[in-house]
């Protein structure tokens, strides 16, 4: 694959999401056209309800789409079955959520070895480059510490290296910094950008605030299942007061 930019890894057209609640059809997604490209860190913003969450799950190909394409490295995802989508994330695929969704029995190099041990490499293997990526993020002497030894940073800092231990080209982030406060917060977002920037990944997250979403290159504002707009933060220092 080329390094380049430019290059699209995510191109969704004319998607849409209906639910039926009763006898009343609720759009929750209603016509949604964007491309994202190679190594791009976008943060989709928007209220409770703006359709921002079921959109992330169609990117990572856990919910169906009413209608519409969703094309991911070249491939339709909307088309595959749930073995192909399975194995689609395995191997293309991290994810960082707000509840850190650690294992409390495991340390932070086991938590972080997990996603490779359901690829059967040996624990050998998987514990050194487990241990390479918590050096990554920035916790080298926390290697042995359980999630209960760790502050709410660290914990979502061994959730970025999880992310990353199986080399993915896209990485989603669910209000990944929804349970730290602002300092932290900042910190979280400030690892995730160089991150991004040094392994030229793509990191896609839903958040609800507007600050946090403007540490990101682009910010797709989405309301009653539109892109309001899409702003292009990539050129400067952004603080957005407007509410959406």
């Amino acid at each position: 694959m080329s390094e380049t930019k430019s290059e699209p890894v995510i191109q969704v057209k004319d998607l849409y999401k209906f639910y039926s609640i009763g006898n009343n059809k609720v759009k929750a997604l209603n016509g949604v056209d964007f491309t994202i490209n190679r190594g791009e860190f976008c943060s989709i913003v928007g209220t409770s309800g703006s359709g921002k969450s079921t959109l992330l799950n169609m990117l990572a190909g856990l919910e169906k789409p009413t209608k519409g394409q969703i094309v991911i490295g070249g491939e339709h995802i909307e088309k595959m079955n749930e073995n192909q989508l399975v194995k689609f994330r395995r191997e293309h695929v991290g994810f960082i959520f707000q509840s850190f969704n650690l294992l409390p029995t495991m340390n932070a190099v086991e938590n972080v070895a997990l996603p490779l041990t359901f690829r059967g490499m040996p624990k050998k293997i998987r514990l050194a480059k487990a241990a390479k990526m918590l050096e990554l993020v920035g916790l080298k002497k926390q290697c042995k510490h359980k999630p209960t030894q760790m502050s709410g940073g660290q914990q979502q800092r061994v959730g970025v290296a999880r992310a990353l231990v199986v080399k993915p080209e896209i990485i989603f982030a669910d209000e990944p910094t929804g349970n730290l406060d602002s300092n932290t917060s900042a910190e979280v977002m400030n690892l995730m950008k160089k991150i991004v920037r040094e392994q030229n990944l793509t990191l896609i997250m839903v958040t609800h605030d507007n600050h946090l979403a403007s540490f990101a290159d682009r910010i797709f504002h989405i309301r009653d299942g539109k892109i309001l707009k899409i702003e292009d933060n990539t050129n400067r220092e952004v603080t957005i007061d407007e509410e959406i």
